[in-house]
């Protein structure tokens, strides 16, 4: 297996594990776990930044030339890590949505 190959896989990896991550943040927001929420959160945060470790090697294996980048492998690679990405903004966005209604919830509850 190819060096870019293998850097293909470590990508899928992470970009994979990192958008769970974010899909159980949101998962556990829905249900006012916000600890749980911004656990989750983070270790995709991780997971995310260990992919864009592979990403940054492949993009540098670019810059001196090598052919071997031109495949079905890495581009699912990159649509993983794209997908991770934009679930990533999205769970924040409904961490914080979910918060404020379980805020509101509790306001309204005690009245």
């Amino acid at each position: 297996m190819s060096e870019i190959e293998n850097l293909c896989f470590e990508l899928i990896s992470a970009a994979g594990s990192a958008r769970s991550s974010y899909i159980e943040a949101i998962q556990a927001a829905s249900e006012g776990n916000f600890a749980d929420a911004l656990e989750s959160i983070a270790q995709g945060e991780t997971e995310f930044l260990s992919g864009h470790t592979a990403h940054a090697k492949i993009l540098s294996e670019q810059a001196k030339g090598n052919k071997d980048l031109n495949s079905m492998l890495l581009m699912h690679a990159e649509d993983l890590m794209m997908s991770a990405e934009n679930f990533g903004i999205i769970a924040k966005n409904d961490v914080h949505m979910y918060e404020q209604f379980y805020d509101l919830k509790n306001l309204v509850e005690s009245k």
